[in-house]
């Protein structure tokens, strides 16, 4: 095979509670988040072996997500989606990741679904 591997493995909804933010309350009380990942990665050598050896052990990223996530608090959910990200490329077979971090909770003061940070990074 030859050329770029457009191969996507997705985590969505990972759940986990940390006291990211601003404000006192926020660090104090804690919110639950909401993580989803795409990892970019070439997932024929896993596919052809059946190997896990091979390929991103989903659960174990997930463990990993979870704590950063339930962690050291950070201001900005941009910076803690900058560190799940780095977290994601700490796998050699991971090309590319897409990070969304969910603030469902975010104090808005007016109505609204959600908040979220998305960012990408390559190697």
């Amino acid at each position: 095979m030859t050329g770029p591997v457009s191969d996507t493995v997705r985590l969505a909804g990972l759940r986990a509670r940390g006291r990211h933010g601003c404000l006192p309350a926020e660090r104090e009380l804690g919110q639950e988040f909401v993580v989803d990942v795409t990892l970019h990665l070439d997932t024929v050598p896993a596919a052809v072996s059946d190997d896990l050896a091979k390929t991103v052990d989903y659960g174990e990223l997930a463990v990993r997500l979870t704590r950063i996530v339930e962690g050291d608090p950070v201001n900005l959910i941009e910076t803690l989606a900058h560190r799940l990200a780095a977290a994601c490329l700490a796998d050699e077979l991971v090309e590319e990741v897409e990070v969304a971090v969910h603030k469902p909770a975010a104090p808005v003061p007016v109505p609204f679904d959600d908040v979220v940070v998305t960012v990408r990074r390559r190697r």
